[in-house]
C-alpha cells in the first residue's frame, strides 16, 4: 500500500478525453485508478504509457451505473492506496442511436441519465463520505465533473445526451456547495467538440463546422486539452474558484452578434 503519493481516480480513463486526463495526472505524479467496461486484458497494453509516467495503476471493471460496481470500485481503490485525493468523474454515453426527440425512447433515456447522471452522482456521495473522513486529518481531496458544453447547447438528436450533461452541471455545483466546509474543492469541466472515437462518426459534419466557424480557434479539441484543465484544478492553480465550471471548447459558446 502505498500512502505517500497522491491517487486519483478517473471514471472511463482507458480511452478517449478520460485518457488523456489520466495522462496528464500521471505527469503529475498521481498513482492511478481507471475503471472502464472493458476487460483488464483489452486494455492492458494502452495503460502501459501511464506506468511507464511513474505512478501505479490499477484497473477496475466497472459500469459505474451499477450501485454494486461503484462500491466494488471505491473498495478496490482504499485496499491497494489507501486514500483518494481526486475523483474525476469522465465516464458517460452518448445515445445509442441519434433520434429526434420526437422520437426517442425512454429505454434510451434511461441508459443515458443512468450512465451520465446517477452514476457519478452516487460515486460521488460514496467517495466524498471517505473523503470527508480523510480531511480530518488533513488531507484535502478534489472532485471533477467532466460534463460537455451540451449542458448549455441544445441538440434535439440527443436530447438525454444534454438533459444528462445539464443535470450534471448542477450536480457539481451541489457537491461544490456541501464539500466546501471539509476544504474539498469541487470543478466542473465542459469540452466542446473532442477528436474521440465517440466523435469520429461525425468528422466530416464538425470539420466542415470548423470550417464555417463554430469555435473561435478553428480546430477539433484534444484530449490532452482537457487533460490539461483537470491537471490545473486538482494542482491548485485556481484554490479560490471551487463551484466554477472551465469550458475547454476553443471558444464555442463565445456570444457574438
Amino acid at each position: 500500500m502505498n500512502k505517500k503519493k497522491p491517487v486519483a481516480l478517473v471514471t472511463g480513463g482507458s480511452r478517449g478525453i478520460g485518457y488523456g486526463i489520466a495522462q496528464k495526472l500521471a505527469e503529475e505524479g498521481y498513482d492511478l485508478a481507471i475503471c472502464g467496461r472493458r476487460s483488464a486484458a483489452d486494455v492492458d497494453e494502452s495503460l502501459d504509457p501511464l506506468r511507464k509516467a511513474g505512478g501505479e495503476v490499477l484497473y477496475m471493471r466497472a459500469d459505474i451505473g451499477s450501485g454494486n460496481d461503484r462500491a466494488s470500485l471505491l473498495d478496490a481503490v482504499w485496499e491497494r492506496f489507501g486514500r483518494l485525493d481526486v475523483l474525476v468523474n469522465n465516464a458517460g454515453m452518448a445515445p445509442r442511436e441519434r433520434r429526434d426527440i420526437l422520437e426517442a425512447t425512454e429505454e434510451s433515456f434511461d441508459e443515458v441519465m443512468g450512465t451520465n447522471l446517477r452514476g457519478p452522482y452516487f460515486l460521488t456521495q460514496a467517495a466524498a463520505r471517505r473523503m470527508v473522513e480523510a480531511s480530518k486529518e488533513g488531507l484535502r481531496g478534489s472532485i471533477v465533473f467532466i460534463t460537455s458544453v451540451s449542458s448549455t447547447v441544445a441538440s434535439v438528436s440527443r436530447g438525454e445526451y444534454c438533459l444528462s450533461k445539464a443535470a450534471l452541471s448542477m450536480a457539481a455545483r451541489l457537491w461544490a456547495v456541501r464539500l466546501a466546509e471539509f476544504g474539498i474543492n469541487v470543478y466542473e469541466v465542459r469540452p466542446g467538440v473532442i477528436s474521440t472515437d465517440m466523435t469520429s462518426g461525425v468528422k466530416e459534419k464538425y470539420d466542415s463546422l470548423f470550417s464555417d466557424g463554430l469555435a473561435l480557434q478553428q480546430r477539433w479539441g484534444t484530449p490532452e486539452d482537457v487533460g490539461r484543465a483537470v491537471a490545473a484544478l486538482v494542482r491548485g492553480d485556481f484554490p479560490y474558484s471551487t463551484g466554477q465550471a472551465i469550458n475547454v471548447d476553443g471558444g464555442m459558446t463565445v456570444g457574438r452578434l
